[in-house]
């Protein structure tokens, strides 16, 4: 019914882990980015913007590029992972944040922290203290609570896949405990297991060093 194109990133993961969450059928077509396969004239027709994941529903005829509108269309259709009322905007308003600040400045804490060490201090030291920001922000969101938004939604399924590259940020989970328990609360669902596989087996799921 779906057809995934994804690789093993935190924006693939996110949308292999809603629908396996959903438990609805799909079939997942690798897109290899370590071999430039997101420029294939087939995955542009998909994906304009040479990027993964992208879904193609063949019930509906949909064709989506982008994990924000992926996860909000899938909420949609199956009318599961989004909160009601004003839950909603608060659910849509934490995907937000993940899209347009948790994502590219992890992204970047990636690029210059995990990847090229000692080769740019400025942008090594922004990064870093962006990064401890940004959890710091996560884990004031959720004192008391189990999810970012109360009940598991396409918010945790956004952010979750983010953190689990913790320690290529340089993260202590341990620093924000707030966090540190969410993220094991979401790494012990079977459908987060599994949809963290997606394409295919890498390593185990990151557990903080005290889990």
């Amino acid at each position: 019914m779906i057809d995934l194109y994804t690789w093993t990133t935190p924006n693939g993961r996110k949308v292999s882990i809603m629908l396996e969450e959903l438990g609805v059928e799909y079939t997942v077509h690798s897109i290899n980015i370590g071999k430039d396969e997101q420029f294939d004239p087939d995955f542009l027709k998909i994906a304009p913007n040479n990027k993964i994941p992208a879904i193609v529903d063949h019930e509906t005829g949909q064709t989506l590029m982008e994990t924000g509108a992926i996860l909000l269309y899938l909420a949609d259709k199956y009318d599961r992972f989004m909160p009601k009322g004003a839950e909603r905007w608060r659910a849509i308003e934490w995907l937000m944040w993940q899209m347009g600040g948790l994502g590219p400045m992890l992204g970047q804490a990636h690029h210059f922290l995990h990847f090229n060490p000692g080769k740019a201090a400025y942008a090594e030291e922004r990064f870093a203290k962006e990064a401890q920001r940004l959890y710091g922000v996560l884990d004031r969101r959720l004192e008391g609570r189990d999810f970012i938004v109360d009940e598991f939604s396409v918010a945790d399924m956004a952010v979750w896949p983010w953190t689990s590259r913790f320690e290529w940020q340089g993260i202590d989970m341990d620093a924000f405990p707030n966090v540190r328990d969410w993220y094991l609360r979401v790494a012990g669902r079977p459908a987060v297991q599994k949809g963290y596989h997606i394409p295919k087996f890498v390593s185990e799921i990151p557990l903080p060093s005290k889990a």
